[in-house]
C-alpha cells in the first residue's frame, strides 16, 4: 500500500449502523478499538484538484474537517487573512485606553500572572513590550503551594502598597471576585486579561477582556491567555500610534512579531485548538523561534538540545515542560524570568535550573502516576470520567499525571492532591467533553471554593469532605455531555500504509498539515502486516524496533514509556509474528542523515 487505505473500504459493509473496526481490531494490545477516520471522498477529490495536495494530505485534511474554501488558510495560515480587530473583543479598547493614560501620566505598571507556560509567556510578553516603551513594569508570579492560582487579595494590596496604579492579570482572574474587589477598595485599578470559562458576572475590574465572556462576540474562544495578551499588546500599540504618543517619546514603533515565539509557545502548552488565529500564531511564531532572538527560549533549547528546525513537539514537549518546572516543584517566577531577560548570562543559569527542576517533577511524577493507576485500576466499573486523588501528592504535577492517565484511558481526567482538610484538583479532557464548564458547574452548585478552566483542561479547590460528593457531580456532568453515549477507548486512524511506503518523502509531505497539536492531531497511520525484526528496550522504558515486511523495506520505530505494560510486552515478544502497528511518521535526523522513523501508540495481531 503506497497510499493510505481509503474511507470507503472500511464502511462499504456496515452493521446496524456501526462500521467494522479498522483491519478488524477490536481489541489491540492497549485495549483500543480501531477506527478509519470517515470522510468525504468527493471533497478528497475536489482538494486534489483545486487545492493541488497529495491524495494522502487531501484525506487528513478531510478527516480534520477543512473545507475547500478554508484550505488555502490552513495550509499557509497568516496573521494577515486570520488576524481579527482587537475592537471586537469587549472592553478591548477600554482596556488600551487605560494603559495608555498609564504611560502618558508615569502610573507604576504591574503583571500579576499564573505559574504555568500560558500565564509565564503572557507575563514576559507584556514584560517585553513595555520594556520596548521605554517603562519597565513589576511582575508577580504567585507561589502554586503557599498562594494558589490567581490573584489574592494580600498579593494585590502589597502592589498596591508599594506604589502600583495598575495591574493587569494574564491567564487568570474571571472569578477572581473578592481580590479583586479588595484591590478596587484600596484604589488600584486591574485590568483582567484571561481566557478561561466566564460566570455571567464579572469582576470588579476597569475592563475585563475575554472571548470567553458570556457577552463576546470575537468569536475567538479557542485562543490562550497569550493570544489574547498579543492582542491587547496590537490594541494597545494601535492606540499609542493613534495619539502620536511614539512621535512625541521619539521612539519606533517595536516590531509585535518578534515576540510570536512567546505566543506560540503558550499556546502549545495549553493545549487549546489549533486551528484558525491560533494555527497562525504557531506557525509564525515557530520561525521565530528558529531565529533564536530569546535567549532565554535560545538558551533552554541548547538545555534541551534542541539542534533541528523547531516543531510544536519541541514546544509541547521539550520546551513547555522546563518552563512549567518551576512553577510545578521550583520557584515560580524562573519562568517568566527565563523568558523576559535580555542577560544571556542569567537565561542560562535560569535554563539550567529548569532543566533541573524538570528532572525532580519527573520523578515526582512518576511516583503520582504509579499510584494513580493502581487506584483507578482497583475499581470496578466503567465511569466516565477517571477520578483519583491521593493524600500528600504534589499539587505541582497532578495535572501531568491527568494527562498522563486521559491518554491511557481515553477518558476525561481528574486528579486530586489532598492535604488535610483541603484539596486541589487539575483536569484534563478529551475532544466531545468540555471540561471547563462542567468544572464551573461544579462551582456554581456550591462544592468547590474555586475553580474554573476550558474545554480541554480546568482545575478546582475542594474542601476533602467534599470530594465524593464533587466526584459524583463531575461524573454526571460528563454523562450528561455524552448524551449516554458508550465510552469505547478508540484510536482513530488516517490509513493503512506498507512498511515501505513510510519514507522521508512521505513525512515531508504531510508535513504541510502541521503544526500539529489540540484540534489538529498528528496524523495516524496503521503500518500492516510488518514483522519485528529485533526489538530492545532503551532510555527509561522505551522499546525500539526494527520493522520489515514481506513486501521489502526495513523501517526504524519506537514505543516511549512503555517497558512495563502489554504493549512493550507484546513488541518484545513479536520476533517473527505479524503485526499491526499504529502511530505517527516523523522525521528522525542522525549526522545529518533525515529518515522516517514510526513512534508506536498502539499493536494489534495481524495473523
Amino acid at each position: 500500500m503506497s497510499k493510505p487505505t481509503t474511507a470507503s473500504t472500511a464502511t462499504r459493509n456496515k452493521v446496524n449502523g456501526i462500521a467494522p473496526s479498522f483491519l478488524g481490531v477490536a481489541k489491540s494490545f492497549q485495549g483500543r478499538r480501531w477506527d478509519l477516520r470517515a470522510v468525504d471522498e468527493v471533497l478528497v477529490t475536489d482538494l486534489v484538484r483545486q487545492a493541488g495536495v497529495t491524495d494522502a494530505v487531501a484525506r487528513v485534511l478531510a478527516g480534520r474537517g477543512v473545507s475547500l474554501d478554508g484550505c488555502a488558510d490552513f495550509l499557509r495560515p497568516t496573521l494577515k487573512s486570520l488576524m481579527p480587530d482587537p475592537s471586537l473583543f469587549v472592553d478591548m479598547d477600554g482596556a488600551a485606553e487605560r494603559i495608555m493614560r498609564a504611560l502618558e501620566k508615569g502610573e507604576r505598571i504591574a503583571v500579576f500572572g499564573d505559574y504555568d507556560v500560558d500565564g509565564a509567556t503572557s507575563s514576559a510578553l507584556l514584560a517585553r513590550f513595555f520594556r520596548a516603551l521605554g517603562t519597565d513594569i513589576a511582575v508577580y508570579i504567585p507561589d502554586r503551594a503557599a498562594e494558589g492560582y490567581g490573584p489574592n487579595a494580600p498579593a494585590l494590596l502589597t502592589l498596591r502598597a508599594q506604589g502600583v496604579d495598575l495591574v493587569i492579570t494574564v491567564d487568570c482572574g474571571i472569578v477572581a471576585y473578592e481580590p479583586l474587589a479588595a484591590a478596587r477598595g484600596a484604589g488600584l485599578d486591574v485590568i483582567v486579561v484571561d481566557h478561561h470559562k466566564a460566570e455571567p458576572a464579572l469582576p470588579a475590574a476597569s475592563a475585563v477582556v475575554n472571548p470567553n465572556r458570556l457577552d463576546c462576540g470575537s468569536r475567538q474562544g479557542h485562543l490562550a491567555a497569550v493570544g489574547v495578551a498579543f492582542l491587547l499588546v496590537v490594541a494597545v500599540n494601535r492606540a499609542l500610534r493613534n495619539a502620536g504618543w511614539y512621535a512625541k517619546q521619539g521612539r519606533s514603533e517595536p516590531d509585535l512579531k518578534q515576540w510570536l515565539d512567546l505566543v506560540a509557545l503558550g499556546t502549545v502548552c495549553d493545549v487549546v485548538p489549533l486551528t484558525g488565529l491560533n494555527r497562525a500564531f504557531v506557525t509564525q511564531g515557530l520561525g521565530v523561534l528558529a531565529k533564536r532572538g530569546n535567549v532565554g527560549l535560545s538558551a533552554l533549547a541548547r538545555i534541551a538540545r534542541i539542534d533541528s528546525a523547531p516543531t510544536a513537539f519541541h514546544l509541547g514537549y521539550l520546551l513547555g515542560p522546563r518552563v512549567n518546572a518551576g512553577g510545578r516543584v521550583g520557584q515560580a517566577d524562573l519562568g517568566t524570568r527565563l523568558l523576559s531577560t535580555e542577560d544571556e548570562g542569567e537565561a542560562a543559569a535560569l535554563a539550567m535550573r529548569l532543566d533541573e527542576f524538570n528532572a525532580h517533577r519527573k520523578e515526582i511524577e512518576a511516583a503520582v502516576l504509579r499510584e494513580a493507576i493502581e487506584q483507578v485500576e482497583s475499581r470496578a466499573g466503567n465511569m466516565p470520567l477517571i477520578f483519583a486523588a491521593g493524600e500528600k501528592w504534589h499539587a505541582g504535577v497532578i495535572g501531568i499525571v491527568a494527562g498522563r492517565l486521559r491518554e491511557r484511558y481515553d477518558r476525561p481526567t481528574c486528579v486530586v492532591a489532598m492535604d488535610g482538610g483541603l484539596a486541589k484538583g487539575s483536569g484534563r479532557s478529551i475532544p466531545g467533553v468540555d471540561l471547563g464548564r462542567a468544572v464551573l458547574a461544579a462551582r456554581e452548585a456550591g462544592y468547590l471554593m474555586n475553580g474554573g478552566g476550558h474545554a480541554m483542561a480546568a482545575g478546582f479547590t475542594v474542601l476533602a469532605e467534599k470530594l465524593d460528593a464533587l466526584a459524583l457531580f463531575l461524573q454526571e456532568q460528563v454523562s450528561a455531555q455524552l448524551k449516554g453515549d458508550p465510552m469505547i477507548p478508540t484510536l482513530n486512524l488516517d490509513g493503512a500504509m506498507s512498511v515501505s511506503a513510510v519514507t522521508s518523502d512521505f513525512v515531508q509531505e504531510l508535513s504541510c498539515v502541521g503544526p500539529f497539536g489540540a484540534g489538529n492531531d498528528e496524523p495516524r497511520f496503521a503500518v500492516v502486516d510488518a514483522r519485528v525484526v529485533k526489538a530492545d528496550v532503551v532510555g527509561s522504558g522505551h522499546v525500539r524496533c526494527i520493522l520489515s515486511s514481506a513486501g521489502g523495506g526495513r523501517l526504524k520505530a519506537i514505543a516511549f514509556n512503555c517497558v512495563d505494560d502489554d504493549l512493550g510486552h507484546g513488541l518484545l515478544t513479536a520476533a517473527g509474528g505479524r503485526l499491526h502497528l499504529a502511530g505517527t511518521i516523523r522525521a528522525d535526523t542522525w549526522q545529518g542523515r533525515t529518515e522516517a522513523q514510526l513512534v508506536i501508540d498502539d499493536a494489534a495481531r495481524g495473523d
